[in-house]
């Protein structure tokens, strides 16, 4: 007993580090992660809510810990591994009035999403024929793009980060005649990270062209001038910072139609994090004092919606030695309509003026998303099973299409093979993915579009602003993950 809660406390302790070091790229149902379990990701999760095979029922539906037997464990991690980086033709104008605008010069970013280590653990136990507790961490939410120093949209977008692990203590009650339920709650832990460069070019060009035709200048030299102002100066770098806790509940249902079929319902409901940290702008330009720069920061608040959602699944024997699963799944992400930074100092801080307005405003106004589930196992031998499973993901992201998360609908295709040793009872699972996406998502990100949609932004000299990033992103993406499990 001792050695078995020894191999159980370095476990969670590994879990729950892991999940905190590592970020995870995501560009898929927005910022939720698919890869919690390398059982459920054989079949691409299809069916999860109603095939309760191992200790990771805590998550996929808290039902069906009723049918598992004694004390359950199962652990693993994935890796998940998604490319993405603008095509050629990427640009950005920069924030200045004119005709003659200034193109933002750089590169397309490279790279910006790096592999990705997502670890989980669940645990269930058998109290009574009735009665069943379990408990599970894993990482529901995750989102890591990151660009390069140079990128050409630097002015939009830089490093976008957000880490997220949840504790889920679970119980379920069974009426001894194939239906049970199951409650739970997610207490999830999240920090959050945006980071972009700020462009100063309108106010480094109005103000160089009036002290140049102070000084006795023509029109055509002080544009000139102000124009190597703008090139010469330094970009200001905001960097935000926070973190927040929150709960979300769940409650399943599971229900035994025939021997061979049953039913599973799972629903979960929303919340909000409010990511509370720290903003600070480096290399801000002291007014009044050319060459001088300084850092601002202000304690800021960044409120985030996490969906609810809703999933439904079923698991039938077809044969005895093949079955098919199906399922799906509905998020309410049309709650996430905006990226607001909110300053927690009534405006009496260093960066913004006005008590109660958002520092900054993204319009995201995404639209809730359906992901439709198919596998199905193949009992091969009675220790071998072979899996295969298909999902189509819709994206949240709809109309309006940043550099933070370029995506687009996808496929998802799984394989996967389970080992399992009756009498020991230890098994293994492995499975491998990839994600299809169905075009290459392409979009003209405008700060009037974003910073109010429904008017055009002013610059200081009443002119519009005509700043923007153009690009066409290549998006491709694959993942792997083992998991081994043991009942005792």
């Amino acid at each position: 007993m001792h050695h078995r809660s020894s191999v159980l406390t370095r476990a969670v302790r590994f879990t729950t580090l892991a999940a905190l070091a590592a970020p995870a790229s995501a560009l898929a149902g927005g910022f939720s992660l698919n890869e919690q379990s390398a059982s459920a990701m054989g079949t691409a999760n299809a069916g999860a809510a109603a095939n309760p095979e191992n200790a990771t029922t805590v998550l996929f539906n808290p039902a069906g810990m009723s049918q598992l037997s004694g004390t359950n464990i199962s652990f693993g991690a994935a890796v998940l591994d998604i490319d993405a980086e603008a095509k050629e033709g990427a640009e950005a104008r920069r924030n200045l009035p004119g005709p003659a605008p200034i193109m933002a010069d750089g590169t397309r970013g490279g790279d910006i999403a790096d592999p990705a280590i997502l670890p989980n653990l669940y645990l269930t136990h058998e109290v009574s024929e009735s009665i069943d507790v379990g408990f599970g961490v894993h990482a529901p939410y995750g989102l890591a793009a990151d660009y390069e120093d140079d990128f050409v949209g630097r002015y939009f977008a830089d490093e976008t980060e957000l880490t997220a692990i949840a504790f889920t203590p679970s119980v379920s009650v069974s009426n001894g005649q194939g239906l049970s339920m199951g409650v739970g709650l997610n207490l999830i832990y999240a920090e959050g990270r945006l980071t972009r460069y700020q462009d100063l070019a309108g106010r480094i060009y109005q103000t160089a062209s009036e002290q140049a035709q102070l000084g006795g200048a023509s029109p055509q030299q002080a544009d000139q001038i102000a124009r190597q102002a703008v090139s010469a100066a330094q970009d200001p770098y905001a960097d935000i910072e926070g973190d927040d806790i929150a709960v979300t509940f769940r409650v399943g249902f599971l229900y035994e139609l025939t021997d061979r079929t049953q039913l599973g319902l799972m629903a979960q409901t929303g919340t909000e994090l409010n990511l509370k940290g720290d903003a600070e702008i480096r290399n801000f330009p002291v007014p009044g004092q050319p060459g001088m720069s300084t850092t601002l920061s202000e304690k800021v608040e960044v409120p985030l919606a996490i969906p609810e959602s809703a999933t439904f699944g079923i698991r039938h024997q077809l044969l005895d030695d093949v079955t098919i699963l199906a399922g799906a799944t509905y998020a309410r992400w049309s709650r996430f309509e905006e990226l607001d930074i909110y300053s927690r100092e009534g405006g009496n801080g260093q960066i913004s003026s006005i008590s109660g307005d958002p520092i900054t405003h993204v319009t995201e106004k995404w639209k809730n998303t359906w992901q439709f589930n198919l596998g199905s196992v193949w009992q091969a031998t009675p220790q071998w099973a072979l899996k295969a499973g298909y999902a189509w993901d819709e994206s949240p992201v709809d109309q309006y299409l940043t550099a933070r998360i370029p995506s687009s609908d996808r496929h998802w295709l799984t394989l996967g093979a389970q080992w399992k040793d009756a009498q020991s009872g230890w098994a293994v699972d492995a499975a491998v993915g990839t994600l299809l996406f169905t075009d290459d998502p392409s979009f003209i990100e405008r700060n009037y579009q974003h910073e109010n949609p429904d008017q055009v932004a002013r610059l200081s000299n009443g002119a519009e602003d005509p700043s923007y990033y153009s690009a066409e992103y290549d998006l491709s993406a694959w993942s792997a993950a083992i998991e081994v499990s043991k009942s005792f």
